[in-house]
């Protein structure tokens, strides 16, 4: 089965690369042609920063979100392991779907934890299984009342070695004090228990650099301690310029708040779609940040492509030079060192 979703998305990806090459090496600013000139298997990532395995119970509350992508397989740990051995990664880090148990869209109930605290006690089963490749970030909603308790909870569990917060889902509003202050309760106790923290930080179109702003100068000084890792390069969604240029600037600029502050490049090259205005902004930012602080995750599972065409999304789209892309490869996240 797993090959079986392998060849669908390499012919998938062969249609959504069709004469994107061409179209990139005629914009300005930036030269794609060293980014080219390897084939995109000769550099291979030594780690996947952001994954995810499919539950059944996940698949469940996940389509009544999503319902294009129904009838999708589950994912467990060994799933997984094939297809990070088809894309030659060696580990991955796998971000726990408990957070989608008690999102924005549920009233919350006397069950809502016990659904949360499930999710993460099954993935935290699935990783235990392949415990030298597989590193866990447990979830849940920092809205929540329990969210303290779910976090002290996790880091008592050997399998979890960070936390993943998705604003979105969770509906936190960074512009309103009432989230805010809670949120940053939630960094600063995940600092003092040495968690590094993965966050999705858009939660709703209007993200930009405000929202940044807020995160750079009232949220991650609450976790000075522990590396905090962007996900999807700009906070996730839609591509955000103005937000990415913030965070970009706030790296220049030697921000106090971006000491442990890294980027994963998940869904970076999908949500581009082939336009050369985005990807060679995409490959700017990321020479103003600084490859060092990039890291490579495809976010696979469900209707996102499997690591190996999503690696060959993104070397062959994104213009970066070889030498970049092989920074970013082998890039190790001080959690992981």
């Amino acid at each position: 089965m797993r090959k079986l979703v392998s060849l669908r998305w390499s012919i998938l990806l062969l249609l959504m690369l069709g004469g994107a090459g061409q179209s990139i090496s005629r914009s300005a600013g930036v030269d794609v042609q060293s980014s080219t000139s390897v084939d995109a298997d000769t550099i291979r990532p030594v780690v996947d920063y952001h994954q995810h395995l499919a539950s059944p119970a996940g698949l469940i509350v996940q389509d009544r979100a999503f319902p294009t992508a129904a009838g999708q397989p589950t994912i467990g740990a060994a799933d997984l392991i094939e297809l990070l051995d088809d894309a030659g990664i060696k580990r991955a880090v796998v971000l726990s779907d408990a957070f989608w148990f008690d999102s924005k869209r549920d009233e919350p109930g006397p069950q809502s934890y016990a659904r949360v605290r499930a999710e993460n006690d099954w993935t935290a089963a699935e990783i235990a299984k392949f415990p030298k490749r597989l590193v866990g970030f447990c979830s849940f909603n920092p809205l929540r009342e329990y969210a303290l308790v779910e976090l002290e909870r996790c880091s008592r569990t050997r399998h979890f070695t960070g936390v993943k917060l998705h604003f979105g889902t969770s509906g936190v509003d960074l512009k309103n004090p009432i989230p805010l202050a809670i949120v940053r309760r939630v960094f600063g106790a995940a600092n003092s228990r040495r968690l590094p923290i993965i966050v999705h930080v858009r939660a709703d179109q209007s993200y930009g650099r405000e929202h940044a702003q807020i995160l750079l100068n009232r949220v991650l000084p609450m976790a000075p301690d522990v590396v905090v890792q962007i996900a999807h390069l700009w906070g996730g969604g839609g591509y955000a310029e103005s937000a990415l240029a913030a965070y970009a600037d706030a790296v220049t600029s030697r921000h106090p708040a971006t000491k442990n502050l890294y980027f994963d490049v998940s869904d970076a090259a999908l949500v581009a779609k082939g336009s050369p205005e985005i990807l060679n902004a995409i490959a700017a930012r990321i020479r103003q940040i600084g490859p060092g602080r990039v890291l490579y995750g495809s976010d696979a599972g469900g209707s996102h492509p499997p690591p190996r065409e999503a690696w060959a999304a993104f070397r062959t789209q994104v213009p970066l030079t070889d030498e970049e892309f092989q920074v970013i490869a082998g890039n190790r996240a001080p959690y992981l060192r």
